[in-house]
């Protein structure tokens, strides 16, 4: 079998493009792997500023805390406490107070509400602009009733269950049972 011209040509433009395709795939896999170690470089760039960040914050703490302690060595001459300056109970406290001084202001009181259940609160009673009396003497006669005194009356009403009774439904039930 006899090549001709033409035939060698298109063979070696076949070899051309297979080594050229083989060059192609084998410059993608190293563009890749650089690609690869420079997201890893960066990441490892990342870390390492953090790290850095980091230990310079903890070395800025320690310095000011051998300043607050030579400053305290100086100036106040506080020590860390001791076991023996803990107290056991309430009395110990209690039998560390001392009376007030002169001048010394008096202690904070809060308030509290008292109830007044003698019906004047100092206030004006509320008047219906339609009936001229007072909003508390048109009181239905069934909540007033209810209204009784203490906390027994409480504990009563809370207690106590009222089955609602419709009229109608009553003389229905009776049919039904009959």
């Amino acid at each position: 079998m006899m090549l001709t011209r033409s035939g060698v040509h298109k063979a070696g433009w076949a070899a051309i493009l297979v080594v050229c395709l083989a060059l192609t795939i084998a410059l993608t896999m190293r563009v890749n792997a650089v690609k690869s170690q420079v997201l890893l470089t960066e990441r490892q760039l990342i870390a390492l500023r953090q790290e850095n960040s980091m230990l310079e914050t903890e070395f800025e703490t320690r310095a000011n805390q051998q300043q607050l302690k030579a400053l305290n060595d100086i100036e106040f001459g506080y020590d860390a406490p001791t076991a023996g300056q803990y107290l056991e109970s309430e009395r110990q406290l209690a039998s560390l107070g001392k009376p007030r001084g002169p001048g010394a202001p008096s202690p904070i009181r809060v308030a509290s509400a008292v109830e007044d259940n003698s019906g004047d609160s100092g206030l004006q009673a509320m008047v219906n602009p339609l009936t001229g009396k007072a909003m508390a003497a048109e009181v239905p006669a069934a909540s007033a009733r209810k209204d009784t005194a203490g906390a027994a009356g409480l504990v009563q009403r809370l207690s106590h269950v009222e089955k609602p009774t419709v009229p109608g439904k009553a003389r229905n039930l009776k049919v039904a049972i009959d």
